[in-house]
């Protein structure tokens, strides 16, 4: 990255790491951390491919446990010849992606720390290694919490179809044989993939707010007066989101409603405790009167 000016009144101990270089060494550089991020990606999704089936036996568990509840087999169908083939090759990119995570993560950071003060390496790294583990921890939700809740929703609607008489003898003069039409799940092993991986990404997204507010925070965009004031249309817009991002079911939005918007309150406190931190360092530094403290 290219090297700033050393913001006013910084420390000379805060300095950039390495001298400026010329532009193009810089798209040299980066050239070189995409190649190699992208020989990770696929190195890494090699060898989810080769393991794609206990990674699909692992992401069908909670529909199989649901229907095993229901005494039915776990069953799903391809619709497609190909389907099969294009499910594995799903599963390898969203594995190889998860497992090539982190060497995408160092390289993106070894591309832009050089441009960085120290001091700014020290506020800026705690987000970097946050936000993966908020990313994965509301996957774990989406996968552990909600698709047993939505799957179990979903396969209350099938019904068992009967036949009035036995095996269909026996019956009086003009009724009909079929008393009950059967509704019985036959899913596509595409259709599920697609369900399943939505709810964890959007989860896993849903979890990156309080993230993205305390940096947002931390860098004066945003401020706790702010989004405490912002509380109605964050309530549009999170119930907007939950629309969007799940199935058309009111229980799973209201469950991504309530941990969302639960993220949202957080991030109040979170953005109130920068703000509490900052005020006290410049009061340290001379900068702001004690009496204006909190």
């Amino acid at each position: 990255m290219p090297a700033s000016l050393p913001p006013a009144g910084a420390p000379p101990e805060d300095q950039i790491d390495d001298s400026a270089a010329p532009l193009v060494e810089h798209l040299a550089e980066l050239r070189n951390r995409i190649i190699k991020s992208l020989l990770a990606f696929v190195v890494m999704m090699m060898v989810a491919f080769y393991f794609w089936n206990p990674i699909f036996n692992f992401l069908t568990q909670p529909l199989c446990d649901a229907l095993e509840a229901r005494g039915q087999t776990c069953n799903l169908i391809l619709i497609q010849l190909q389907e099969g083939f294009f499910v594995a090759i799903r599963i390898a990119m969203l594995g190889g992606f998860c497992l090539a995570f982190p060497i995408i993560a160092t390289q993106m950071w070894r591309f832009v720390a050089p441009g960085l003060y120290r001091s700014e390496k020290s506020a800026f790294l705690p987000f970097l290694l946050a936000s993966p583990g908020m990313f994965f921890l509301g996957a774990a939700f989406a996968f552990y919490v909600v698709t047993p809740l939505a799957f179990a929703f979903f396969l209350g609607f099938q019904q068992p179809g009967t036949l009035t008489g036995d095996a269909g003898a026996d019956l009086a003069e003009g009724e009909n044989p079929l008393a009950q039409a059967g509704i019985a799940f036959q899913g596509s092993v595409s259709e599920y993939l697609k369900l399943t991986t939505r709810f964890i990404i959007a989860f896993g997204l849903c979890f990156q707010l309080p993230v993205l507010l305390t940096l947002m925070g931390k860098a004066g965009l945003v401020s706790s007066e702010g989004l405490k004031s912002g509380r109605k249309w964050a309530v549009v817009g999170i119930l907007t989101l939950a629309a969007f991002v799940t199935p058309p079911d009111v229980i799973t939005q209201i469950i991504l409603f309530t941990v969302v918007y639960g993220l949202y309150e957080v991030s109040i406190q979170l953005v109130r405790w920068v703000e509490r931190k900052r005020r006290q360092e410049l009061a340290a530094e001379g900068l702001l009167d004690e009496d204006e403290l909190p």
